[in-house]
């Protein structure tokens, strides 16, 4: 079983800046894959970015160039740099690890979410 938890939320203007951490935690074999989601009231969950073991990663058109995903070389921690923050950001963020086992089967689990308040 995996624990999610993410921090580093908060309330920032417009054009500032926020750190989402993603930490890991429990009894799993590999976390090969982290990604970021957002949702909004009365909305779908939406992607934002994810990286995969070996630091491959993508990135949600809306985001692209503002948004930086990393994690630490071996270590089960993923951050969200959030630069030039907009209103249209504010929303909830999720993260979601995948982990895979030595039967190479592969499971998912979200955190609670972090909320994101970017004001105008």
């Amino acid at each position: 079983q995996v624990h999610v938890v993410e921090s580093g939320g908060g309330l920032v203007q417009s054009g500032g800046s926020l750190r989402l951490s993603c930490a890991a935690s429990g009894r799993f074999y590999k976390i090969n894959f982290m990604a970021w989601y957002r949702q909004t009231p009365g909305n779908q969950r939406e992607f934002v970015a994810s990286i995969y073991t070996g630091n491959t990663a993508a990135y949600a058109d809306s985001v692209k160039g503002r948004f930086t995903i990393s994690r630490e070389t071996g270590q089960n921690t993923a951050y969200l740099e959030m630069n030039s923050l907009k209103p249209e950001d504010t929303a909830v963020y999720y993260c979601k690890v995948r982990e895979l086992e030595a039967t190479l089967n592969q499971f998912e689990f979200w955190g609670q979410g972090t909320q994101v308040t970017v004001s105008s």
